[in-house]
């Protein structure tokens, strides 16, 4: 029997052996809070982003996943120990410097107003190319999907028909959206606003992938609005 498929002709990634992916960006951190840039620089979270991840952590009380992994920088991982202690079976979080978010190289602990001061160049260089211009001494866009997007991989061969909850940063759940849609028209990286603790759903096949969900942030809706700029969109993250 021939095997049905949908109109367009694309084929879903087959759930038996695909991988489920909930990726987490971390909670607002202080320099959230102070609207620096901080890429790769280990900054913890405010007081602010504690709550966030407290309302996170409530949300996803009782979830099963088969593992929980984190970017090493302690916003994320801050942020996934107080949920992993809701979670069915308390996981242990398992660090991945691969899900770190992208380098920022020289900009890190400036402000927006420092960079267009100091790195004028920089910024007309990103607003016509955002996804191939590096940071000054740090990485770019396509630098970051190919170091991000080679951790994802290396989780979902590990965990295949599996469900793993992932915490990290802004640009590297964009990566994630771009592997399950087989990548990202030109500019609307920078269209694609990421909420501190939003939940973003994609399924992952061995080439082929399907974008579940997006921005999930409605745990929030009671506490204070969560920090959507970061270092990805040429704003302070």
């Amino acid at each position: 029997m021939t095997q049905r498929r949908p109109p367009t002709g694309f084929a879903p990634p087959d759930r038996r052996t695909a991988t489920e992916f909930w990726v987490v960006r971390h909670g607002e951190s202080t320099w959230n809070a102070d609207g620096r840039y901080q890429g790769q620089t280990d900054v913890p979270l405010s007081h602010v982003g504690i709550l966030q991840a407290s309302s996170l952590a409530e949300r996803l009380t009782g979830q099963h996943f088969d593992a929980v992994y984190s970017s090493d920088l302690a916003r994320a991982f801050q942020t996934a120990e107080i949920v992993a202690e809701r979670l069915s079976g308390h996981p242990p979080v398992l660090p991945d410097p691969g899900l770190r978010e992208i380098d920022v190289g020289q900009l890190s602990g400036l402000v927006l107003a420092d960079i267009e001061a100091r790195h004028p160049d920089y910024l007309t260089a990103l607003r016509a190319d955002p996804w191939s211009t590096r940071r000054p001494s740090g990485e770019s866009m396509e630098d970051l999907f190919a170091r991000s997007g080679a951790a994802l991989e290396r989780l979902r061969a590990r965990h295949p028909g599996g469900r793993v909850l992932v915490f990290t940063h802004g640009g590297v759940v964009r990566v994630a959206v771009g592997l399950a849609l087989g990548g990202v028209p030109a500019n609307a990286w920078t269209r694609l606003s990421v909420t501190n603790t939003s939940i973003t759903r994609v399924l992952l096949g061995e080439g082929n992938g399907t974008l579940l969900g997006f921005n999930d942030d409605a745990h929030l809706e009671n506490l204070i609005e969560a920090t959507e700029a970061d270092d990805v969109l040429g704003q302070a993250q």
